[in-house]
């Protein structure tokens, strides 16, 4: 099939998929006219062209609104496009739409988003949750309306949705894709990623958008991507660690089989496995929960109902109270992290929960440099010819479940849908490049595969050895 053949048909399933998963925000009606221009013979060739994509709607673009799945930005259209929007247009790529998400990115189950919750394809009819806060896009993928999706990573918003349809999900390392454009939520850990169910569509993506941007502080230099792509492996046979503290013993069996399963796999093609602690991973979720939360703070204070976005319904704007009434536009779930975050930021709390997280988050990313056989470009240390190549995890503890069952978990506990992003949150906390990988004979579930930060190439190669 060709191609275009294959965006159409694509495009023919959008309408039904919507109906029933609740996957965009907004469409692009100029989608057809878009593939049947990039079809004309005097048309160059282009690297992706007629790949059709969806963008989470936390990413910005001048055509269709951005919302980020909150009332406080209903109907927003940005004034300008995001990079890897411009990247991608300029590849030859087709927009089908913006996705829905967890508002602001706050969420591991697509329930939080202002425009109703996305439901997993993999159960149509059943009401499953899909994983968030990329939930849209993961859908989109898992409901083969589109090749490719972007979504954000911040603590496991790709890897975790991703893990759930059988997608895969590649959060790169920290700063490799540019974040301008991006709505921010923790810009210490907000990574741009990318889902799809082909690894040759996913490279070519992330070979599009690896490129340093200057509009981006936080943008890896070229010398650094030099350097990154000059490190090069003795043995294509690969060394790879079991995380103890990733591994836990309460997983469903049908996980723990399909795990070691897939470890059997990559044994029997001559690959090294060793069991490997990290002990300051157990701290990952309490570190996780205090720095995202704080920084969250900072960037959301932008949305006073004045500059832009809803505005509460009053005139007088000469005390607090709009201010109040703007703020509580925002969902349950943000402001129970914007209270964490201001709590966390209070004079009582500030050295003992914000510098005592930022301290063991440098501890973690010390003992991850400890295991690999790459040096961290950003520290300036030598290779390590004993250490590993790329760890090995289950992506989530769990399995999904109904929205309804999901719903009163959260309810009866509010920390039970935090525990989802254990596996993944410490790779986010150390801008480690990580993909989640569909484990055969387990639906619904993931491998995750990290590397050395810098060594996306690795992560992605290993990729292939567990399709």
């Amino acid at each position: 099939m060709s191609v275009i053949s294959n965006a159409l048909k694509k495009l023919d399933r959008v309408a039904l998929a919507q109906d029933k998963f609740n996957i965009f925000t907004s469409l692009n009606r100029d989608a057809r006219r878009q593939l049947s221009e990039n079809n004309d013979d005097d048309y160059p060739s282009k690297p992706l062209q007629n790949v059709l994509y969806a963008l989470k709607d936390n990413i910005t673009t001048t055509k269709l609104p951005t919302t980020c799945g909150s009332k406080i930005l209903e109907g927003y259209v940005s004034p300008f496009n995001s990079t890897v929007a411009e990247l991608l247009e300029s590849s030859g790529a087709v927009s089908v739409g913006k996705t829905n998400l967890d508002e602001f990115g706050m969420g591991t189950a697509g329930l939080h988003s202002y425009f109703g919750p996305t439901f997993n394809p993999l159960y149509e009819g059943q009401k499953v949750v899909v994983g968030g806060s990329s939930s849209g896009s993961a859908a989109a993928v898992a409901a083969e309306v589109v090749d490719f999706a972007l979504g954000t990573d911040t603590g496991g918003s790709i890897r975790l949705p991703a893990a759930w349809t059988s997608t895969l999900g590649f959060k790169p390392s920290y700063g490799r894709i540019s974040r301008f454009g991006v709505v921010a939520y923790a810009q210490s850990l907000d990574t741009v990623g990318i889902i799809s169910k082909d690894i040759k569509i996913l490279k070519s993506v992330f070979q599009t958008l690896d490129h340093y941007d200057s509009k981006d502080p936080t943008s890896l230099s070229n010398e650094f991507r030099r350097k990154a792509k000059s490190l090069t492996r003795k043995n294509s046979k690969l060394k790879i660690g079991l995380p103890i503290e990733l591994n836990q013993k309460d997983m469903p069996e049908v996980v723990k089989t399909a795990f070691y399963q897939a470890v059997d796999k990559l044994m029997k093609q001559g690959h090294e496995f060793y069991k490997v602690s990290i002990p300051s991973v157990i701290n990952a979720l309490p570190i996780y929960y205090t720095l995202a939360p704080i920084e969250a703070v900072s960037n959301l204070s932008r949305y006073d109902g004045i500059r832009y976005g809803f505005r509460a319904p009053t005139a007088d704007f000469q005390d607090s109270i709009p201010f109040a009434v703007t703020r509580a536009a925002f969902g349950p779930e943000v402001q129970k992290r914007l209270v964490l975050g201001n709590y966390n930021l209070s004079s009582e709390r500030y050295k003992n929960s914000y510098i005592t997280a930022q301290n063991c988050r440098a501890s973690m990313v010390k003992d991850f440099d400890k295991v690999f056989s790459f040096p961290n470009l950003l520290s300036h240390k030598i290779r390590n010819e004993g250490g590993l190549d790329l760890l090995l995890s289950p992506t989530a503890v769990n399995l999904p479940s109904s929205v309804a069952k999901y719903v009163k978990e959260e309810n009866t506990n509010l920390v039970n849908s935090y525990v989802n992003d254990v596996f993944t949150i410490p790779m986010s906390l150390c801008g480690l490049p990580s993909i989640s990988v569909p484990m055969r004979g387990c639906k619904s579930a993931g491998i995750q595969l990290t590397g050395q930060h810098g060594d996306d190439a690795t992560v992605l190669s290993a990729t292939q050895h567990l399709m």
